[in-house]
């Protein structure tokens, strides 16, 4: 789908579902904002983020649901939670050491000298190029339930691969939704960018869905 269609269809759903995306959301950000309390009181704290992962699938697996059919039951973040736990914590753990190699990658080759700043830049691309993959592979974890993980991940690499200025699009458009509404709340992590965010990724990932054309 368009980008532009994607972010029109997701506002609509955002509308008509707005009360039950702001549960959803906020049940989100609050197992974020507990991870990033922990953290800064326990630094070994950060290993709890894999367990945001099963909370992530339960809310795109919701996103996915109201993308393809136009409507959503809460009960469906229980479904999703029971189904895809395990794809949660599987692509949590995968986000958290990525984020982690950032971490300690990034102030090393900051301090290698002159010529570190060459490999900053590039873990900088990989970081990015890696969290844009992650737009298109956790919708596509969810809808293609029965693939392994690894072939989905093939799948997001060449969604990615035959759109990749749309692609790039999309992750451009998502930071600035989500630094505005940063900028706009007092509690970030409580407005609707992050389930609008999903929604998008969603209907940009996956093909048409026969109901909706309906």
């Amino acid at each position: 789908m368009r980008l532009t269609r994607a972010l029109q269809l997701a506002a609509v759903d955002l509308y008509h579902q707005a009360w039950r995306l702001i549960i959803l959301n906020v049940v989100l950000g609050a197992a974020i904002v507990a991870v990033v309390f922990a953290t800064l009181a326990v630094r070994p704290a950060i290993v709890l983020a894999v367990l945001v992962g099963p909370v992530i699938a339960a809310v795109m697996h919701c996103a996915v649901t109201l993308a393809q059919t136009e409507d959503l039951r809460l009960r469906e973040a229980v479904v999703g939670l029971r189904r895809y736990w395990r794809r949660g914590l599987a692509l949590g753990l995968v986000v958290l050491v990525a984020a982690l190699l950032g971490v300690f990658a990034l102030p090393f080759y900051a301090r290698a000298g002159h010529f570190g700043w060459v490999f900053v830049a590039l873990c900088v691309y990989v970081l990015l190029a890696f969290a844009l993959l992650q737009l298109v592979l956790w919708p596509l974890a969810v809808f293609e339930s029965s693939e392994p993980l690894l072939e989905v991940a093939r799948d997001a690499l060449r969604a990615i691969a035959r759109r990749p200025g749309a692609s790039l699009g999309l992750g451009v458009a998502l930071l600035l939704i989500n630094v505005l509404g940063v900028a706009a709340a007092i509690l970030p992590f409580f407005t609707l960018t992050i389930a609008y965010s999903f929604l998008v990724s969603a209907h940009f990932a996956l093909p048409k869905s026969p109901l909706r054309e309906a």
